[in-house]
């Protein structure tokens, strides 16, 4: 190799150290690990790029976040989680400043870097937030994520075609009920709650254990009226079906029509999901974002919130709004309130691997051709 001049020589090694120095400035602001938008959003463009599923945020209080602030708020929605988190990969957490999905897939997005801490002297309400819903495996110190809303799929019967008591996923299986329930189409629940019948986890990878599962899932099927993941309650509400298993939001539709239905919160335990937000590790407007999530939390607002997405609400201090709220009582006391017993033992849904799902996904087409 070639010597270099003396001078030359010095000249390069002082080029190289402020390289060096500017380099570590720049790598410094990439670190996801450091509160997201510590400085103030007054100098922030008035913007706010929120990313979930579509209605899910009420237009009501958007327009009124816009109005109090002056932020305007550009909204895109995904179909599943699974499409929000390969946007955000391929955005490495760029291109949204408020991102609302769910538990696991959090998680996921977390392990990847994609998901910047908060600055919680930005979010003053951050106190309200019932510690039921928070210290989750997703973010088990409460630095990354705001719970929104929380679903427990439950049970739900017309006590006029019912002629027995309904206590857990285990009725499901009685020959009353032939050809008159209604089920959602969906893989990790059902077979989730068959599971549950045998004192199994909603996140059994035991493949002995799995084709149990499928052999008494497949006796199921006489009472099968429908599988319907998004419209279920509608068979309940006409009376086509006489019991189903769906979302509390979807039980909390049909009970809005009638009054009379019945809500059980099943006895082998319950499946239990929270949605929350976060900011991505690069939003481009992190403090807009803080501000927009200290806005959700106040305690009236939030509550507001939950009268329209009919979700359990996350917030402690919401609590007596929603009581106060137009909602019937029958939804109040079935639906958007769940005993602290059910809430206490609830199972999360979790990611079990992609030999253990496909196993779920065989068992579950298996069924839907039988």
């Amino acid at each position: 190799m070639k010597k270099q001049k003396p001078v030359l020589c010095l000249i390069l090694a002082a080029l190289l150290a402020v390289l060096m120095l500017a380099g570590c400035a720049i790598n410094g602001d990439k670190d996801s690990s450091r509160p997201a938008g510590t400085g103030s959003s007054g100098s922030e463009e008035k913007v706010l790029n929120i990313f979930t599923w579509a209605t899910y945020f009420p237009d009501d209080i958007l327009k009124e976040f816009t109005q109090q602030t002056g932020i305007k708020i550009q909204y895109s929605n995904f179909d599943s989680n699974e499409e929000m988190l390969m946007k955000l990969q391929a955005s490495q957490g760029g291109d949204y400043d408020i991102v609302l999905a769910s538990d696991y897939i959090i998680e996921m997005a977390r392990s990847q870097n994609l998901i910047a801490k908060l600055d919680s002297n930005q979010i003053p309400n951050f106190k309200n937030i019932d510690p039921s819903y928070q210290s989750k495996f997703y973010d088990p110190n409460n630095e990354y994520t705001v719970p929104y809303s929380a679903g427990v799929p439950v049970l739900i019967y017309n006590p006029d075609l019912v002629d027995f008591p309904i206590k857990g996923y285990e009725d499901l299986w009685n020959p009353k009920l032939k050809d008159s329930v209604v089920l959602m189409d969906d893989a990790r629940n059902v077979v989730g709650l068959t599971l549950k019948t045998m004192g199994e986890s909603l996140n059994t990878t035991d493949p002995d254990k799995l084709q149990q599962a499928k052999e008494k899932l497949l006796t199921l099927k006489p009472n099968i009226l429908a599988l319907d993941y998004n419209t279920s309650y509608q068979k309940i509400i006409n009376g086509e079906a006489s019991m189903g298993y769906m979302f509390t939001s979807q039980a909390a539709t049909a009970l809005l029509a009638n009054d009379k239905l019945q809500v059980v919160y099943p006895e082998e335990g319950v499946g239990f999901g929270i949605d929350s937000c976060f900011i991505p590790a690069k939003a481009p407007h992190p403090g807009n974002a803080h501000q927009f999530l200290d806005f959700i939390l106040d305690p009236q607002r939030s509550a507001h919130i939950s009268e329209q997405t009919l979700y359990l609400n996350c917030n402690a201090a919401a609590a007596p709004y929603v009581e106060q709220s137009s909602l019937p009582d029958a939804v109040k006391r079935q639906v958007l309130t769940i005993p602290d017993d059910k809430l206490r033992s609830a199972e999360f849904i979790q990611d079990i691997g992609a030999n253990s799902s496909e196993l779920y996904q065989n068992i579950w087409t298996e069924f839907k051709q039988s």
